[in-house]
């Protein structure tokens, strides 16, 4: 049996404190929230559900979940252009969480609502027989009809990504114990990366105007890239030596160079990966000196074959395509 207090005590001792600066939360004390579009605003939303052993390791600390759970959904937000502004929380516990484990987990919604601005609103907790499931729902604020989508890429257009590709992949084949030739330092890097994303929220509002597409990258490098060329009905040419990867990256490829598959489709990054017209190349160079978030130029988009689906083809360092088994995560 669950050493929980019961639903409404673990709301009025945890989460009421994360709600009470958002007045249409009303305190967590009614049944539904409210949220004001802003003066010439639209609201976007986005919700991503995160369970234990497929999404974090059980024995995650759990002040890690709540920040990576809240994170996965302001990077999609992020992605969009929009600039986060409250989350709605659902809890699916099984009866081995104890009331500790709870307090660590809002003290790290805190956290996060301090560094990224946002508010709990809302949400739901139950009990169940299965693993622990944390469910996000995030809004946020964007000018009327200018979200970046997916779908508005453009034959010429060059492909960008922020950050560095494959650490979290990586850190969980370490976590797995399936890189035991890595050094501790190049492994604990890993794991943090796997642990507790880095949403570019700050970068994602300046890509309005300058980018023509984007997408988080969630399920791969790979995976995510053909999801934007379907929907905009282009290909891309990708080079591998050009995806940004970090010192410990490098490291894990240079103990074992199979592992250039688990970055380009390991996924977990949380980066941003965008299309833009070549001639913002410039400004894009400046904006990410001015926000120390790198943004780099990794390939091209072109035009889909006539009759045929959306091609995404990655180029080794001799300019052949690679072969890879498995193009990202996939649901199901």
């Amino acid at each position: 049996m669950t050493s929980l207090p019961c639903e409404f005590e673990l709301i009025e001792r945890y989460f009421r404190p994360l709600a009470k600066a958002f007045p249409g939360a009303y305190g967590l004390n009614d049944d539904a929230a409210v949220i004001a579009p802003l003066p010439d605003q639209e609201l976007v939303a986005k919700t991503d559900a995160l369970v234990a052993g497929v999404h974090f390791l059980p024995d995650d600390p759990a002040e890690l979940v709540a920040r990576k759970a809240l994170r996965v959904n302001l990077s999609d937000l992020a992605a969009k252009g929009a600039a986060p502004r409250a989350y709605m929380l659902d809890l699916m516990l099984p009866s081995t969480v104890t009331e500790e484990w709870i307090a660590k987990f809002v003290y790290g919604l805190a956290q996060d609502q301090e560094r990224y601005g946002v508010h709990l609103i809302g949400g739901d907790t139950n009990m169940t027989p299965g693993p622990l499931t944390v469910a996000v729902m995030a809004f946020g604020d964007i000018e009327r009809g200018r979200m970046i989508r997916r779908s508005t890429a453009a034959r010429g257009d060059a492909v960008f990504v922020t950050g560095t590709i494959g650490d979290a992949a990586l850190g969980l084949e370490v976590l797995h114990g399936r890189a035991p030739n890595l050094g501790a330092s190049v492994a604990n890097v890993l794991i943090d990366r796997y642990r507790l994303p880095q949403p570019r929220v700050v970068l994602g509002r300046r890509l309005l105007g300058l980018a023509s597409a984007a997408i988080d990258v969630s399920d791969g490098l790979l995976a995510d890239l053909r999801h934007v060329c379907e929907a905009s009905n282009v290909s891309a040419v990708i080079e591998t030596v050009r995806v940004p990867l970090s010192a410990a990256a490098r490291a894990a490829i240079g103990a074992d160079p199979r592992r250039i598959a688990t970055v380009l489709t390991g996924g977990d990054d949380y980066e941003i990966l965008f299309a833009a017209p070549p001639s913002v190349a410039g400004v894009l160079a400046e904006l990410s000196e001015e926000v120390r978030v790198p943004i780099t130029a990794i390939g091209r988009m072109e035009a889909a074959p006539i009759g045929s689906k959306a091609q995404v083809t990655m180029l080794d360092e001799s300019g052949k395509p690679l072969a890879l088994r498995r193009e990202g995560w996939t649901h199901f």
